[in-house]
C-alpha cells in the first residue's frame, strides 16, 4: 500500500470522524487507566487480523499483557534496562526487520519511568521510535497514563505523533478528545466524542447537556495543575523530601536514588550507600540540571569528600566547600535527539560506521542548539557563580569508575564568565558542546572499543566546578594544582615507601600536571620524603622545573600559558615564597661577570616545606583509599593565604590500577652479550613477563631532531598506521622513541596519541643528550594512566649507568618494513624502522621485582648450500 494509505482501526464511525487511521501513524492514547485504552485496542486487533496485516506487540512493561496470546500475533519482548540507547535502537531495529505497512502495539508508556525514572527520557524514546515507524508506512497503537506527566515531555510526544486522543470515562459513558490528528481536518473532528463499546459508536457532542457531562467527566480525571506540571523524577524527590521531614523512614528512597542519579557501578554504589545520608541525595538533586546520572567524575568527587567528612572531620574542615552543578546525562541524550542527531547516533554505533562516522557526529554536536529551558537554567548557574571562571567537565557515566578511568579522553573546558550574560552563556554552551562532541573522538572510542564498552550507553554527564584561585591583576589561577597518589608503583627514588603516595604537583591550573607540556617538568613529591628530589644540584632542578604555567587571563577570556618572568613581578611575596626558588649557582656565575639579577625558577619548594601541608595531603589520600579499600589517584588545588593558612581543594577521585605481579619471570643466565640490543634496571613500570617479539618499531632520534619542525608530526602518523595495522592480530610490538611519548610538543617527543600506541606491549623512551630528548616517567599523566590500564610496559631508557646496554645499531642491521605497512611513509625510512624479528630469535624479559629489562635478538643465519 501507499503511505499515508487510509486503514481501518475497527471502529468504523471513529474512522469516519477521523477521517481514518492512516499507513504511518503513531496513535498515542492518553487514558486514566489501561482499561480504558483496552476499549479501542481490542477492535484495532481484531481488524488487523481480518485485514491479514503483520501485528507485533512490544512487550516491555510490568503490567498485564495488552494482547492476549493469538498466533496472529507475534509478542516481541525487550528487556527494559536503564540502558536509554540500547533499548531504544533493539526496538528500532525490530521495526526496520518487521518490513513495511506493519501493525505495532506497545506497552505502556509510563512504565519506561520504572528503569529511567525521568518524563525526559520517555519523551525521547517517543521522539526517535515515532520517525522509524512513520518512514515504514507502520501504525501503532501507544497508551500513556494521564497524571504521570509532566507537560514538557507529554509536548515532545504531541509535537512528534501523528494523532494523541485523549479518552476520560465516568460511571456510564466513555469520552474520546482528539488533541491532534495531522494533516487531516473537519468541522467535527476535535470536538468531545463519546463512545459506545458494545455498539462502536463514536459520535461527536453537539448539544449542552452532554457536553457539561463531559466536563464532568473530564474534571475528574484532571489532576492538581502544579501535579501535572511536575516531571516524575521531581515528584520522586519531593516525596522524599517530605517524608524524611517528618522523621519517616527513606532509605528504599535513597538506594533508588544512589541508582538512578550517581553510578551504575555496583562497588560504588555500595561506597555511595554506605556513606551518604538522605540530605546528600536532595542537595545534588538541588543543584542539578535535567535529569539522569552525575556522572563518573563527579560521583567520584562527591565521595571522597563524603568519606573524609565521615571519618577525618579535622581533614574535611582543611577542605574548600565545594559548590558544584551537575548537568545530568539525560541532557546529552536530549541535545541528541532535539536537534536531529538520533538517526546518525544509532549508525555510528554499528560496527561498520564507528570509526567512520565519528568525525561527522562530532562537528553536528559542536553545532547543535539548547532549548530556551535548558538556557534559563543555564543562566540561572552562571548568576549564582558570579562573575568567577568556570570549568565545563566531563563526567560519563562509566568514567573514573573500577577498571575505566577514561583518562584524558574527553575534554575539560575553562570558561572565563566574563562579559555580558549572552556572552558567558554563550562561552558555557561552547565549552558543552566541546565536551559533547570529545565523546566521539579517536582515542575515546578507541578506549571504550579495546575494553568492551563500545555496546555501552555512554552518556555524557557533565560537573561544572567553580576554578579554585585567586585574582593576580587581570588574571586567575590556583596557587598550585595537581594530581595525588595513594600508592607509587614506579619508585622515581629507590629510598622511598610506595604506600605513602605521591604528588605531581604545579604552578597555576592544573594542566600541566596531567599533560606533557612543552619545558614542563612537574615537581614530583614522595610523601615520606616531600622535599627529596632525584636532582643533584640547583642546575639540575632549574633545567628540569616547571618552565612554563597556566592561568586565565580575565581581558582575553581564554586559558594562558605563561613563563614565569612574564608573570614574575605580578606575585606577591608570600606567593613567591612557596613557589619559587633561587639558582643561586647561575646568580653567582652573573655577579662574578659584575650582574646582579635575580634567576628564580618554579620547584614548588615552599609548600613542599610546609609540614603541615604535606601531613593533610598524605592523610587525605589513605583516608580515601581506606574508605575505598583501595588505592585512589585525586586532583586536587592548593590555595594559600599571606598570613600562611591554606586550603585544599578536592576536584576529583578515582580508583588507581596498579600493577600487581601474578607471575615469575626470571631472567635466564648465561644470555650472551652480543644478543642483547636492550638492557636497563631501575626504569621500568609494569608486570613481569617473558614474550616472543613479533616487530620492534625504531625511531631515531638525531634523524627526528633534524627533520623540520613542521614535518615531525608524519612521524607519528607512521607509528599510528603501524599500530593500527596490527590491531586485534596478538602481535608482541616494542617502541622505542625518543624523548617523551605522548607529548604535545614536537621538541620533547614524537607527539603520538595513545591510540597511536595501544597495540605495543612495551613502550620505551629514549634519551639523547645531543638532541635534548629526555625521558620523563610522568607519573599521574593522562598517557601514564593509559599505559597502567593497558598493562603496557614502561622503559626509560637514559644515558647513564641505569641503561646497561643500548645498540639500536643492531636493529638497522635488519631490512626495514615500514613501507609494506605504510607506504605512505616514503621518504621517512631513514627516520623511522619496522622490524620483523617474528622469525628471529628475539624475546624480552622483564622481571618486576629486580626492576631488570633484557631484550635479546639473535639472528638466523641461513645456513650456506654445500
Amino acid at each position: 500500500m501507499a503511505a499515508f494509505d487510509r486503514v481501518k482501526s475497527g471502529i468504523p464511525e471513529m474512522d469516519q470522524a477521523l477521517d481514518n487511521i492512516r499507513l504511518g501513524d503513531n496513535v498515542v492514547w492518553r487514558v486514566s487507566n489501561l482499561e480504558e485504552f483496552q476499549l479501542f485496542l481490542d477492535p484495532y486487533v481484531e481488524q488487523a487480523i481480518s485485514d491479514h496485516r503483520k501485528i507485533y506487540y512490544i512487550r516491555f512493561a510490568s503490567h498485564p499483557p495488552l494482547v492476549k496470546d493469538r498466533p496472529e500475533v507475534k509478542t516481541v519482548y525487550v528487556e527494559l534496562t536503564r540502558r536509554f540507547e540500547a533499548f531504544t535502537v533493539e526496538i528500532h531495529d525490530l521495526i526496520e526487520s518487521a518490513g513495511r505497512d506493519s501493525y505495532f502495539i506497545f506497552d505502556c508508556l509510563s512504565e519506561l519511568q520504572t528503569a529511567w525514572s525521568t518524563d525526559l527520557m520517555m519523551g525521547n524514546f517517543f521522539r526517535v521510535t515515532c520517525p522509524s515507524l512513520f518512514a515504514n508506512d507502520a501504525v501503532a497503537y501507544f497508551p500513556l497514563l494521564r497524571g504521570m506527566h509532566s507537560f514538557q515531555a507529554t509536548a515532545k510526544i504531541l509535537d512528534t505523533t501523528q494523532v494523541l486522543l485523549d479518552v476520560y470515562s465516568d460511571m456510564n459513558t466513555v469520552y474520546v478528545r482528539p488533541e491532534k490528528v495531522w494533516n487531516r481536518y473537519s468541522e467535527t473532528m476535535y470536538l468531545p466524542h463519546r463512545y459506545d463499546p458494545e455498539t462502536r459508536a463514536f459520535q461527536p457532542i453537539l448539544d449542552g447537556v452532554e457536553a457539561s457531562r463531559f466536563y464532568q467527566a473530564l474534571n475528574q480525571g484532571q489532576d492538581a495543575e502544579d501535579e501535572r506540571n511536575r516531571d516524575y523524577w521531581c515528584r520522586a524527590f519531593s516525596v522524599a523530601r517530605t517524608m524524611y521531614q517528618n522523621g519517616m523512614d527513606v532509605q528504599n528512597a535513597c538506594n533508588q536514588f544512589c541508582e538512578i542519579m550517581m553510578s551504575p557501578d555496583p562497588q560504588v554504589q555500595a561506597m555511595i550507600k554506605a556513606n551518604f545520608q538522605p540530605e546528600d541525595y536532595f542537595n545534588i538533586r538541588s543543584r542539578m540540571i535535567g535529569t539522569g546520572m552525575i556522572g563518573g567524575k563527579a560521583c567520584g568527587m562527591l565521595l571522597a569528600r563524603k568519606i573524609i567528612q565521615n571519618k577525618r572531620p579535622d581533614l574535611y574542615a582543611k577542605l574548600e566547600p565545594h559548590d558544584s552543578y551537575y548537568v545530568g546525562s539525560d541532557v546529552f541524550y536530549t541535545y541528541i535527539v532535539d536537534n536531529g542527531f538520533w538517526d546518525l547516533r544509532v549508525r555510528q554505533k554499528k560496527e561498520e560506521e564507528y570509526f567512520s562516522l565519528a568525525n561527522t557526529l562530532a562537528e553536528k554536536l559542536r553545532t547543535g542548539r539548547f532549548s530556551r529551558d535548558r538556557e534559563d537554567r543555564f543562566c540561572r548557574m552562571l548568576e549564582y557563580f558570579g562573575r568567577d571562571p568556570v570549568i565545563v567537565r566531563s563526567s560519563s557515566i562509566l568514567e573514573d569508575g573500577f577498571g575505566n578511568a577514561f583518562a584524558g579522553k574527553y575534554e575539560s573546558v575553562f570558561c572565563s564568565n566574563a562579559g555580558t550574560m549572552d556572552e558567558r552563556l554563550k562561552e558555557l554552551e561552547d565549552a558543552i558542546r566541546t565536551v559533547y562532541a570529545s565523546t566521539m573522538s579517536l582515542s575515546a572510542l578507541d578506549y571504550r572499543k579495546r575494553r568492551g564498552l563500545d555496546n555501552k550507553d555512554e552518556q555524557m554527564a557533565l560537573l561544572i566546578q567553580r576554578v579554585s584561585g585567586s585574582y593576580y591583576s587581570n588574571y586567575y589561577m590556583p596557587c598550585a594544582a595537581g594530581v595525588g597518589y595513594s600508592y607509587s608503583p614506579y619508585r622515581f627514588l629507590e629510598s622511598i615507601d610506595p604506600n605513602k603516595g605521591m604528588l605531581r604537583l604545579v604552578m597555576g591550573l592544573g594542566t600541566s600536571a596531567v599533560d606533557r607540556t612543552e619545558g614542563s617538568y612537574p615537581r614530583l613529591v614522595c610523601m615520606d620524603k616531600p622535599e627529596a628530589t632525584a636532582m643533584t644540584s640547583v642546575a639540575e632542578r632549574h633545567q628540569f622545573s616547571q618552565r612554563t604555567f597556566e592561568l586565565i587571563n580575565r581581558e582575553s577570556k581564554q586559558v594562558e600559558r605563561m613563563g614565569l618572568t612574564r608573570f614574575q613581578d605580578k606575585m606577591p611575596q608570600y606567593l613567591k615564597n612557596a613557589l619559587l626558588e633561587h639558582d643561586n649557582e647561575a646568580e653567582r656565575r652573573l655577579r662574578e661577570q659584575g650582574k646582579k639579577r635575580d634567576i628564580m625558577f618554579i620547584s614548588c619548594a615552599g609548600l613542599v616545606k610546609q609540614k603541615d601541608m604535606m601531613d593533610t595531603m598524605e592523610q587525605l589520600m589513605a583516608t580515601i583509599e581506606e574508605g575505598y579499600q583501595h588505592p585512589v589517584d585525586i586532583e586536587f588545588t592548593i590555595n594559600i593565604s599571606e598570613n600562611g593558612q591554606y586550603v585544599v581543594n578536592l576536584l576529583q577521585c578515582r580508583p588507581l590500577k596498579v600493577f600487581r605481579d601474578t607471575q615469575e619471570a626470571k631472567i635466564p643466565e648465561g644470555i650472551r652479550k652480543e644478543d642483547i640490543f636492550l638492557e636497563c634496571v631501575h626504569t621500568t613500570m609494569g608486570l613481569s613477563h617473558h614474550e616472543k617479539l613479533d616487530g620492534i618499531v625504531l625511531v631515531d632520534p638525531i634523524a627526528y631532531y633534524n627533520m623540520p619542525y613542521a614535518d615531525k608530526s608524519l612521524v607519528a602518523n607512521a607509528i599510528g598506521a603501524i599500530n593500527w595495522h596490527y590491531r586485534g592480530q596478538g602481535k608482541n610490538l616494542i617502541l622505542l622513541a625518543p624523548g617523551r611519548i605522548g607529548t604535545s610538543s614536537k621538541e620533547l617527543g614524537v607527539p603520538t596519541t595513545f591510540a597511536d600506541i595501544s597495540e605495543f606491549d612495551t613502550i620505551c623512551e629514549v634519551a639523547e643528550d645531543r638532541a635534548g630528548y629526555r625521558p620523563e616517567l610522568s607519573y599521574g599523566s593522562h598517557i601514564f594512566q593509559d599505559l597502567v590500564e593497558a598493562q603496557i610496559l614502561y622503559v626509560a631508557v637514559f644515558q647513564n649507568n641505569k641503561t646497561i646496554h643500548y645498540c639500536p645499531e643492531k636493529l638497522k642491521e635488519l631490512p626495514n618494513h615500514l613501507l609494506e605497512v605504510y607506504p605512505e611513509g616514503k621518504g621517512l625510512e631513514d627516520i623511522v624502522g619496522l622490524y620483523l624479528v617474528d622469525q628471529e630469535d628475539a624475546y624480552l624479559y622483564h622481571d618486576m621485582n629486580e626492576e631488570r629489562i633484557v631484550c635479546t635478538i639473535h639472528e638466523q643465519k641461513p645456513e650456506k648450500a654445500e
